[in-house]
């Protein structure tokens, strides 16, 4: 899942990692939150990164699904951060267990291209708000799965 509308951002400013949702933001997850728990009530944990806009989507579905205990903050979910060292972390979860994953763009983007097609070359976008559900296929060699669906924030606003 990508993080809701933040605040503006302002070129190369260390405050970037503190940008917070805006009360519009914040109100958007909500809703989405709720339609999540509609359609996927197996998550076991949520997994966000540490930036402040991340952080609030994740405790705000967290609270929705009633698994706010079970919230973690993940260095590698960063924009900066790296996706095979995310994959190894990942691979040491329980397997069969679903995880709710509340990061950035392109970082997500580029990540499910990477597990659906071999290739951070495919062509997917995130909007503000969207959720992807992969099922992981495999973990080694090369962490790969399929792309289960794909749902905008429109498409869950309207689920919920």
């Amino acid at each position: 899942m990508r993080h809701g509308e933040a605040g503006k951002r302002l070129p190369g400013s260390p405050k970037d990692f503190e940008r917070p949702l805006t009360v519009l933001g914040r109100k958007e997850i909500e809703e989405i939150a709720k339609a999540i728990g509609g359609i996927e009530k197996n998550f076991v944990n949520v997994i966000t990164s540490p930036l402040k806009r991340a952080e609030e989507t994740a405790a705000l579905v967290a609270k929705e699904l009633k698994i706010e205990g079970k919230l973690e903050k993940w260095d590698e979910l960063k924009p900066e951060g790296r996706r095979e060292e995310f994959y190894s972390k990942l691979s040491r979860l329980k397997r069969d267990s679903a995880v709710l994953v509340v990061g950035h763009e392109p970082y997500l983007s580029a990540m499910i291209s990477d597990i659906v097609s071999g290739s951070s070359e495919a062509r997917i976008s995130l909007k503000k708000g969207s959720l992807a559900k992969i099922r992981i296929d495999r973990l080694t060699p090369k962490l790969s799965g399929e792309l289960r669906w794909l749902l905008t924030p429109r498409q869950l606003k309207k689920m919920s």
